[in-house]
């Protein structure tokens, strides 16, 4: 006898389109563990992803060589010192100066104690020696607020000296740092504070526009509203190094100045590196105003205790010269201030130029390769 059949949905598994308990669903599931872990990380993590780890893995390993590289050894070289002393042991005293072992100290001889106050408060020198040899005691003028750092490795050279010679000498420091400053590191963290701000400002713009591709119009709107929000920057980081702290007392006004170069310089080379280059841009901004820019730039060690690398490229670099313009206007009157000034506008005017070229190229390049509208057919 014949065997019955029975050719129903449910005796096969299979629904009216050929899917059920044993169908499509069962088979996905067979899929998914067939791909086992290395399909399910490429699931995961894109080629994209990958690229983007493998960038921030080399930002990471750039902080750690820069910061390490700079500060785990310092050693003063030419460190610029002024010698008041009489014309009898002048030239004697600049000779075995500048001989010394490793080149420390760099002296500049000048004629009285008037003109080595002088160059210490313009900030051409970081110590001055006064030699009075009717006394066994020797004075060293220095002015701590321009960097503790110098100035502590001024006067353990200039003591070592003193008593291979059976001299003492008399420490008076003429401008310390204000009490709310005691180690002279506020004016490179408000400029740090500022730069990290101008940046992170830049890339939340951009990413508010859903990183699109930055248009003309979008990057002047940018680099526009980078203003307002330099000059709010510069406000706050004033208002907390004087008022709120007290690290940084007077020169209210002058800071919120600088603090809005300084953002504003930032948020502009910000803008101009995503624009050139986007997502890979945000990391250049990075390693060159922290990975770079930071160690080198004077506020923990001064330039004549930084490798060579780090001690060239300090005050090019906007966290050097911001550290430089305000140290220098809250405790020196505003000298040797020109220079660092330049250099901040520099890098603004530079990051609108690129910004904006860059901007203005991709709107050509894309009005090129857009074909021109059909004539439309004519009614019949």
């Amino acid at each position: 006898m014949a065997e019955a059949r029975d050719d129903s949905p449910g005796a096969t598994g299979e629904g009216a389109n050929g899917t059920g308990p044993t169908g499509t669903g069962a088979t996905a599931r067979t899929g998914d563990g067939a791909r086992g872990f290395p399909g399910q990380v490429r699931d995961a993590v894109s080629t994209r992803s990958a690229l983007v780890m493998l960038g921030v893995l080399l930002l990471q390993l750039g902080f750690a060589l820069s910061y390490m590289g700079a500060f785990h050894a310092p050693e003063p070289h030419k460190v610029p010192i002024t010698l008041v002393a009489p014309s009898a042991v002048e030239r004697d005293l600049v000779a075995r100066l500048d001989a010394l072992p490793g080149d420390p100290l760099q002296v500049t001889p000048v004629e009285s104690r008037a003109q080595a106050r002088a160059r210490l408060l313009d900030r051409r020198t970081d110590a001055a020696l006064v030699v009075d040899p009717a006394s066994r005691a020797d004075t060293l003028i220095v002015a701590s607020a321009g960097g503790p750092s110098a100035t502590t490795a001024a006067v353990e050279i200039l003591q070592k000296v003193a008593r291979a010679q059976d001299r003492t000498i008399v420490v008076r420091d003429i401008r310390p740092p204000a009490a709310g400053d005691s180690r002279g590191l506020s004016s490179f963290y408000i400029v740090l504070s500022w730069t990290i701000g101008g940046y992170l400002a830049a890339s939340a713009l951009n990413m508010a526009a859903g990183s699109k591709k930055p248009t003309l119009r979008r990057t002047l709107v940018r680099l526009a509203a980078m203003l307002p929000y330099g000059f709010v920057s510069g406000i706050g980081g004033a208002i907390i190094v004087g008022p709120v702290l007290d690290c940084l007392p007077g020169a209210f006004w002058e800071l919120v100045g600088i603090g809005t170069l300084v953002v504003f310089a930032s948020g502009a080379v910000g803008v101009a590196l995503q624009s050139v280059a986007g997502t890979v841009g945000l990391g250049l901004t990075i390693l060159i105003f922290t990975i770079l820019g930071n160690p080198s730039s004077g506020g923990v060690y001064p330039a004549s205790l930084l490798p060579p690398f780090w001690s060239a490229i300090g005050q090019a670099l906007p966290p050097g010269a911001g550290t430089t313009v305000v140290r220098n206007t809250v405790y020196f009157d505003g000298n040797a201030t020109t220079g660092a000034l330049w250099i901040l506008g520099a890098w603004a005017f530079g990051g609108i130029v690129v910004a904006v070229l860059a901007a203005a190229l991709r709107a050509s390049r894309t009005t090129r390769k857009t074909p021109p509208a059909r004539p439309a057919a004519p009614a019949l």
